[in-house]
């Protein structure tokens, strides 16, 4: 199936308009001014999505800029793009495969068809997906009823550790608190130690989530827990270890007999959706899981249906490119206002930096701009007395991303109102800023910030809240002309890494430079 490809957005008419646009009032807009004078500009740059409010008016953009990026992505042909991933053509070029996380999360009589894709093979695949969902669902059940079983432990990395752990840990209020949910993912074994520390084999669950069963991190941490399992005592592998994998036949050869696949079409850092989402069913349920399903095909319908200028994944990934590109904003600071979002940065940091973190774009030709920014944040108000006085007075002006949660789950008097305010005045104290003649105390202001709002923070809440990110970064990708679903860059570093293992038992250098030499010798001593 041939790869559709956008147009990349340098080379577009309205990428001229764009600089000529910044050069007259993009470099100097202030969004305080902005809002003192237009009285529509709340309203304008509110949007609306499944689960999600956002208001973008604190945002150095204007309505002629956002026009200009709108035709961007009309030229780029985003839309076709777009189409053409929900529709199964293999838009992951490099690795000639489709990109289909969507699909894990459509409910069983539905389906986005086209000629691209006969009806019957995405039947097929929808088929497929709600059966392994519904045995995975069942064997949540099963382990929530077995009252011997009072911790599971999660060995993956990357997407089979980030997505889980940040939703198990998100989802804490609808969790069964009869068991506890540990992830281990360094190939450190101080984490694993300190978690096999506190657990009973005989009241473990050990959850293996490797596509291949041949993760070198997951791998090493899965033998040494198997060994840590008989060594205390432990027997029936079979009951107390489970596997999400596609080898099914090296999970049976390490002793698994119940193993949970998905399919190339889902990326690692797309997969919390499938059976990599295991832990997250175990700690909410079947119900609950399902719900967080619904909630991200929600947002997926969205981004499907609406028009571009109402697309709130949309919206988002122009803002992106209009900052990276225009304003030259190199970072983007995630300030969750809910403690149970802790883990939220470090997950959108992969989903954006291993997506878009690419120099080249899908033909392999160096781009001449900037991709994905560095992500980086702390739940609030922690981060405010951390690094939100960077934010406030420091050299570099950092886009912030606030997400408030409207309901708290918890019945604390005074605690929910602190929170929101904190929330509501570092966003107004970041636009607004503070004179000071003696300039220690001066704020600059017209620092830009987007705040997020949900309701409250349920399954499917958090799911259409995931889903949103997803797309959004499928929109800047888009518009850059990158493949954001491959990830060659951490290749590398593994390879390099199984050499030097070897060397460091042995101590031989010949042929390594000289720091590495230096290094590996006294790493050895």
């Amino acid at each position: 199936m041939p790869t559709p490809m956008t147009v990349r957005c340098d080379r577009t008419p309205a990428w001229g308009q764009l600089q000529a646009q910044f050069a007259a009032t993009g470099a100097s807009f202030d969004a305080r001014t902005a809002l003192d004078e237009d009285a529509s500009r709340v309203e304008r740059l509110s949007q609306s999505a499944p689960h999600v409010f956002a208001d973008l008016s604190k945002n150095l953009i204007d309505a002629p800029t956002e026009a200009l990026l709108l035709q961007l992505a009309v030229q780029c042909g985003l839309a076709e793009h777009r189409d053409a991933m929900f529709t199964g053509e293999h838009i992951n070029g490099t690795e000639d495969r489709a990109v289909m996380h969507y699909l894990l999360r459509q409910p069983p009589s539905s389906h986005t068809g086209s000629a691209a894709l006969a009806p019957d093979s995405v039947a097929e695949k929808l088929h497929d997906v709600h059966t392994t969902l519904d045995a995975m669902l069942r064997y949540a059940e099963q382990v929530r009823a077995d009252a011997a079983i009072t911790d599971i432990v999660n060995i993956g990395i990357g997407g089979s550790d980030l997505g889980p752990q940040m939703a198990v840990l998100a989802l804490d209020a609808f969790a069964d608190v009869k068991r506890r949910i540990h992830f281990v993912s360094n190939v450190d074994g101080h984490e694993l130690a300190g978690v096999l520390a506190k657990v009973r084999p005989e009241n473990t669950l050990f959850l293996i989530a490797s596509k291949t069963f041949a993760t070198t991190e997951t791998m090493t941490n899965a033998t040494s827990a198997k060994a840590w399992f008989a060594a205390q005592g432990g027997t029936d592998i079979a009951r107390h270890f489970a596997a999400l994998t596609t080898n099914v036949a090296a999970a049976n050869a390490f002793g698994i007999s119940t193993t949970f696949g998905f399919w190339d079409w889902v990326g690692g850092r797309y997969s919390m959706w499938s059976a990599i989402g295991l832990p997250i069913a175990i700690a909410v349920g079947a119900e609950g899981f399902r719900g967080f399903l619904a909630g991200a095909h929600a947002m997926d319908e969205h981004f499907r249906t609406a028009p571009l200028a109402q697309n709130l994944p949309v919206r988002l990934g122009l803002l992106d490119v209009w900052y990276r590109n225009f304003h030259g904003f190199t970072s983007r600071c995630i300030a969750p206002y809910h403690s149970a979002l802790r883990r939220m940065p470090a997950y959108f940091q992969q989903l954006e930096m291993e997506s878009n973190g690419k120099r080249v774009d899908a033909q392999g030709q160096l781009l001449p701009f900037g991709t994905s920014p560095v992500l980086w944040g702390e739940p609030g108000t922690n981060g405010q007395h951390a690094y939100f006085q960077m934010l406030h007075q420091g050299t570099d002006v950092i886009p912030v991303e606030f997400i408030a949660v409207k309901k708290a789950m918890h019945a604390l008097s005074g605690h929910q109102p602190k929170l929101l305010a904190n929330a509501l005045a570092q966003a107004q104290a970041l636009m607004l800023g503070k004179a000071d003649t003696g300039g220690h105390k001066n704020f600059p202001g017209n620092r830009p910030s987007t705040f997020f709002v949900l309701e409250s923070l349920t399954p499917e809440s958090l799911g259409a809240f995931i889903a949103l990110y997803e797309h959004r970064v499928f929109v800047s990708g888009a518009l850059w002309g990158i493949n954001s679903f491959d990830q060659w860059g951490v290749e590398l570093g593994k390879v390099l890494a199984k050499d030097i293992e070897g060397r460091l038992a042995t101590g031989d250098v010949a042929g390594l430079d000289a720091s590495t030499a230096a290094l590996l010798q006294r790493l050895r001593g």
